[in-house]
């Protein structure tokens, strides 16, 4: 179903808080010769649909460098908001609720997740597209990569005995032939309003963007780095 809509504002919204226990200082860690939290910062000023970049982050280094690529720093989030359980729903109201004080109002969010730099140059741009469109019967965008290895059919659950058994339930047997779609964090872009209501990038109505096998990585350890350094180096640091 499509409409016309008038164009919508759109927050493009980096949250790059300073601690992580899996792989410390990762936002600030060199990817391709910036930060990883630079990657963001730019897909995100190269997409005319986001009407403007904001980085939320509890680290004063962190705001300094979103600076230098080109984002917008305009508070700190706290401390409360940067803990190991903090929801990224919450750190965006926060973020839209200091932007509407100092007189910006926005229609919709786009969240750029820094672990998930592997952009195409045309995402964001048709994620917004798609919001747009979409308006009347959804209320976000999620990116998906297609599961190629793990299908739901041949997953296994590890009981406490050792022994291995299907990881279906009978329910869910009926769709295992049908391919599995997992959410990657390229963008999830959100109406303010769901947002506010079911304080979730996934509210009830939510569809979905296909990404390219290669974007399906997403920077949560070591292994990940590797894996997206490696990607980099097959595209000459210049994503298609």
């Amino acid at each position: 179903m499509t409409t016309t809509t008038p164009p919508l504002r759109i927050l493009g919204l980096v949250l790059a808080r300073a601690g992580s226990k899996r792989l410390p200082g990762k936002n600030l860690r060199p990817l391709g010769g910036k930060p990883l939290v630079a990657w963001s910062i730019e897909a995100a000023l190269a997409c005319p649909g986001i009407t403007t970049t904001v980085v939320s982050t509890d680290s004063a280094e962190i705001a300094e460098v979103a600076v230098r690529y080109g984002g917008r720093a305009p508070f700190l989030r706290p401390a409360a908001l940067a803990q190991d359980a903090s929801t990224s729903a919450d750190a965006a109201l926060h973020a839209l609720d200091w932007l509407s004080e100092h007189g910006e109002e926005y229609d919709a969010v786009m969240l750029l997740e820094p672990t998930s730099p592997l952009r195409a140059r045309s995402d964001l741009a048709g994620v917004a597209q798609r919001l747009a469109e979409r308006w009347n019967d959804a209320d976000a965008v999620v990116t998906v990569g297609q599961v190629h290895l793990e299908q739901p059919e041949v997953m296994k659950c590890l009981g406490a005995d050792g022994l291995l058994s299907p990881w279906l339930g009978r329910a869910a047997a009926a769709h295992a032939s049908a391919p599995a779609w997992f959410p990657y964090g390229v963008a999830y872009a959100v109406k303010v309003s769901a947002l506010r209501k079911w304080r979730s990038f996934y509210p009830p109505r939510v569809a979905g963007y296909a990404l390219q096998r290669w974007q399906n990585y997403e920077v949560d350890d070591e292994f990940d780095f590797i894996c997206i350094e490696s990607i980099l180096q097959h595209f000459d640091g210049q994503l298609p």
